[in-house]
C-alpha cells in the first residue's frame, strides 16, 4: 500500500468512527407539488455515504430545493477529521470561485442603481488600465518564443470584466507566456488591498485583446475595485449593505478569525488540501485584500438564500434585489456566436453553456451524446474548493453542494447532477 492509499485508509477510518450519520433514508417528507422520486433521491445519500466511507471526501452538505421548499437536505461526514465535528448548516466552507457569483450580483445592483455602466471603460475608474498592452507570442525559427507587447484595439469595459473577456488571466493554469508572466509577478506578495492589487494587474500584459476570448482570471477583482470606487466603501461593506445583510447571510465573509467561527470551518482531507489556485488560502488570517474572485466563505444556511433569490428571478421573501430587466441582463448569454468572443480549451463554462454576467447559462444541449441533464437557461458556477450551485428556473429548482475537495470535486459534481435529474419525475 503506497502512502496515498494509507492516508486514504486512515482518513476513511477516522470518518467512519467520527461522522454523525446522515438522516436515515426515507425520513424526509416530500412537500406537495414536488416532482421527485423519493427512492431515487436515496441514491444521492448512498453516493455521498460511500464518498465519506472510502476516504475520498471529509464530508458534504447537499440541498435540493424546489418551489421554495427543501426536497432533499442531507449532511455527510465531518467538517474536519482532526476535530471530528459533524457537518451542519452552520459549517463554514470556502466558496473559492463561487465568490464571483456573489460579487457579480452586487455589481449588477450597482448597475441597476446607475452607479456603473456595462460599457464604461475600466480606465474611467482606474486610469492605469488605459496604458495596458496585449502580449502576443512570436515564435522564432529556432522555436523560441518571445512576447511582443501591442496596443489595445479598444478599451477594456466593465462588461469585459463581468463576462471574463478582459484579457486578464491567472498564472496557475496553462503555459502561455502571459500566464507565466502572471506567475512570476508574485501578485500575492505582502500585504495589499484591492486598490494595490489592481495596480499590480495593470503592470502585466493582457492575454488577449478585450472582447476576443473568454479568459478566466482576476477580472472580478478589478470589478470589485470599481465597486469600491463608485461606492466609496470597502467591498465587504458594500456587499453587506446591498445583499448579505438583507438576505440574512450573517456568516458570509472573507475571513474566519473568531474562535467560535473557527470551530465551524470545514477543512479538506490532509492529503487533498492543495486548492491549486496559485496561492495559500489565508482564510484564518485577516488581511487587507478581500478577494472578490475567490476569497469568500459561507454556510448552507446562508448560501441557500442566495441560490433561492436567483431561482426566484431576483427576489427573496418579498424584497427585490434585482429587477426583472437587471436579472435578464445578468442571466443572458453575453459570449454567444454574435458576440465576437472565441472559446478555447480553457472555456470553463463548458459545452452547451454561454456566459452571463458572473454565471454560466445553458444555451443548448451541447455535443455530448446523451447530453448532460438540465434545462435551457440553467445557471451554474462552482469553485476550486468543490462548492457547486445549479439553478434551474424552468423546474423552479436549485441544488447546492458545499464540500472542500479540490481533487474530487468535478467527479462529485457530475455525479450529483446526474442523480438529481434522474430523481426528477417527468
Amino acid at each position: 500500500m503506497n502512502s496515498r492509499q494509507i492516508l486514504h485508509a486512515l482518513a476513511a477510518g477516522a470518518l467512519l468512527l467520527a461522522a454523525s450519520p446522515a438522516r436515515a433514508e426515507g425520513t424526509f417528507d416530500l412537500p406537495a407539488g414536488a416532482r421527485f422520486n423519493k427512492d431515487k433521491l436515496a441514491k444521492i445519500t448512498e453516493f455521498f455515504k460511500n464518498e465519506v466511507a472510502t476516504g475520498k471526501i471529509a464530508g458534504a452538505n447537499v440541498l435540493i430545493q424546489q418551489h421554495g421548499k427543501p426536497i432533499y437536505h442531507e449532511t455527510f461526514g465531518v467538517q474536519d477529521v482532526a476535530s471530528k465535528a459533524p457537518i451542519s448548516d452552520k459549517t463554514i466552507f470556502r466558496l473559492s470561485s463561487l465568490t464571483k457569483a456573489i460579487t457579480s450580483v452586487v455589481a449588477m445592483q450597482l448597475v441597476q442603481d446607475g452607479k456603473i455602466k456595462l460599457d464604461d471603460p475600466v480606465s474611467k475608474y482606474i486610469p492605469s488600465f488605459a496604458n495596458m498592452k496585449v502580449g502576443v507570442e512570436k515564435k522564432a525559427e529556432d522555436g523560441t518564443k518571445t512576447l511582443e507587447l501591442v496596443p489595445l484595439t479598444r478599451p477594456i469595459t466593465v462588461l469585459d470584466l463581468m463576462r471574463h473577456t478582459s484579457g486578464i488571466t491567472y498564472g496557475f493554469y496553462g503555459d502561455s507566456l502571459v500566464r507565466k508572466a502572471y506567475k512570476e509577478a508574485n501578485l500575492y506578495a505582502g500585504e495589499f488591498d484591492l486598490a494595490e492589487f489592481a495596480e499590480r494587474i495593470a503592470k502585466l500584459p493582457l492575454h488577449n485583446q478585450p472582447g476576443a476570448l473568454w479568459q478566466y482570471g482576476h477580472s472580478t477583482d478589478i470589478l470589485a475595485r470599481i465597486m469600491e470606487i463608485v461606492s466609496g466603501k470597502p467591498l465587504l461593506e458594500i456587499e453587506k449593505e446591498k445583499l448579505l445583510d438583507p438576505l440574512g447571510m450573517t456568516d458570509t465573509n472573507f475571513f474566519v478569525t473568531e474562535p467560535e467561527r473557527l470551530q465551524r470551518l470545514a477543512q479538506p482531507l490532509p492529503n487533498d488540501s492543495d486548492f491549486r489556485v496559485g496561492r495559500l488560502y489565508r482564510t484564518e488570517v485577516r488581511q487587507k485584500w478581500e478577494s472578490a474572485s475567490g476569497g469568500m466563505v459561507s454556510t448552507m444556511s446562508d448560501f441557500s438564500k442566495f441560490a433561492q433569490m436567483l431561482a426566484n428571478g431576483g427576489t427573496f421573501e418579498g424584497k427585490t434585489y434585482l429587477s426583472p430587466k437587471t436579472f435578464e441582463l445578468l442571466t443572458s448569454d453575453h459570449a454567444g456566436k454574435d458576440s465576437g468572443v472565441a472559446r478555447d480549451h480553457y472555456y470553463f463554462p463548458g459545452d452547451g453553456f454561454g456566459m452571463g454576467l458572473g454565471l454560466a447559462v445553458r444555451t443548448d444541449p451541447g455535443h455530448a451524446k446523451p447530453p448532460p441533464p438540465g434545462s435551457l437557461g440553467e445557471l451554474k458556477w462552482d469553485g476550486a474548493s468543490g462548492c457547486y450551485m445549479v439553478v434551474d428556473r424552468k423546474q423552479d429548482m436549485f441544488f447546492v453542494v458545499l464540500e472542500q475537495t479540490p481533487t474530487e470535486r468535478q467527479r462529485v459534481q457530475r455525479t450529483l447532477k446526474q442523480l438529481v435529474y434522474e430523481a426528477m419525475e417527468n
